[in-house]
């Protein structure tokens, strides 16, 4: 029996919750399976209470300390990996949005790099399975179109679902 957390015990369950309609076979479909989300990433962490500690002579003064602002700044990334490990990331230029047209060239990009990556393999069938959450812009017409065009199979995303979430 595989350990619990292991990637083989895994597949029989997102399979028979996403896969079945998709692909026969549990372990080609998890091949097929390519997955995306966005995170915010800061540039740098605050300074810990413990971090900050200092030793010094009890007759000396107390430092003063300024509060210091959560973040420098922020930025989004978008991530998508697959079975193998992750497979592209992509900063937000700052000051824009992620809308249809920005989330269309993201695919445009993963589907070059797949090219690259993604060797034919022996019973591989079909082509990539995408899941992505249920976000404005992957939900969008023009994205739809996008993942159309591109041969790629969009894979429902539960609502409200924290325990299937990418």
């Amino acid at each position: 029996m595989p350990e619990r957390g292991s990637k083989t015990s895994t597949v029989p369950v997102v399979w028979a919750v996403f896969g079945k309609s998709f692909c026969p076979d549990p372990n080609n479909f998890l091949s097929r399976l390519v997955t995306m989300d966005e995170t915010w990433l800061y540039h740098y962490d605050p300074e810990t209470k413990q971090q900050s500690v200092e030793w010094r002579h009890s007759g000396l003064p107390h430092l003063k300390k300024f509060r210091v602002q959560k973040s420098a700044g922020k930025v989004i990334a978008s991530i998508f990996w697959d079975q193998d490990g992750i497979l592209l990331i992509d900063y937000l230029p700052n000051g824009q949005t992620i809308n249809a047209e920005y989330y269309s060239s993201l695919l445009v990009k993963l589907k070059d790099i797949l090219k690259e990556k993604r060797r034919p393999r022996e019973g591989h069938q079909g082509g990539v399975l995408s899941l992505h959450d249920n976000a404005p812009a992957h939900r969008t017409l023009a994205t739809q179109k996008k993942l159309a065009y591109l041969v790629f199979q969009c894979l429902d995303h539960p609502p409200c679902s924290p325990d299937l979430a990418p």
